[in-house]
């Protein structure tokens, strides 16, 4: 995987807040963008080190926060304040399912809920810009 426009994408962004790209802020976007899951920068961060034993903590807080800022990915707030981050460029809108046992987060998509919140927004007068949907309760396994 090269994933050369998200990487150039990256790189100008950088570049557009004065800062200067690394080869730790490479590492742990290409970590990032290779790991298909809902991901804590903790877990980040022990992903990463294992490629780059040099870098610290929060070098990947404050990267991860970056690659959020450029449209490569966003943060989800769950319970208890827990972040957890996904890919979010050339990705497909979709809402989440998260268990409050095990903190399984899914992906769903449907079509009906997409098109209740935009009937709804139509209703209310309101320019709907963007969603997130998170149910909250217990999986298969935990319930």
């Amino acid at each position: 995987m090269i994933f050369k426009e998200e990487i150039d994408l990256f790189d100008d962004c950088v570049r557009s807040k004065g800062l200067k790209q690394s080869g730790q802020r490479r590492d742990i976007l290409r970590t990032f963008l290779k790991t298909e899951k809902h991901l804590t920068a903790d877990e980040l961060f022990h992903l990463v080190k294992k490629k780059n034993p040099s870098i610290g903590v929060a070098t990947v807080y404050r990267t991860i926060k970056l690659i959020c800022d450029c449209g490569l990915g966003r943060e989800l707030r769950l319970d208890n304040n827990s972040v957890r981050y996904e890919h979010l460029f050339n990705h497909d809108h979709h809402d989440h399912l998260y268990c409050k046992n095990c903190g399984e987060l899914t992906e769903v998509v449907d079509v009906e809920i997409e098109r209740l919140q935009e009937k709804l927004a139509k209703k209310a007068g309101f320019k709907m810009q963007g969603h997130r949907l998170i149910i909250h309760g217990l999986c298969r396994k935990c319930s």
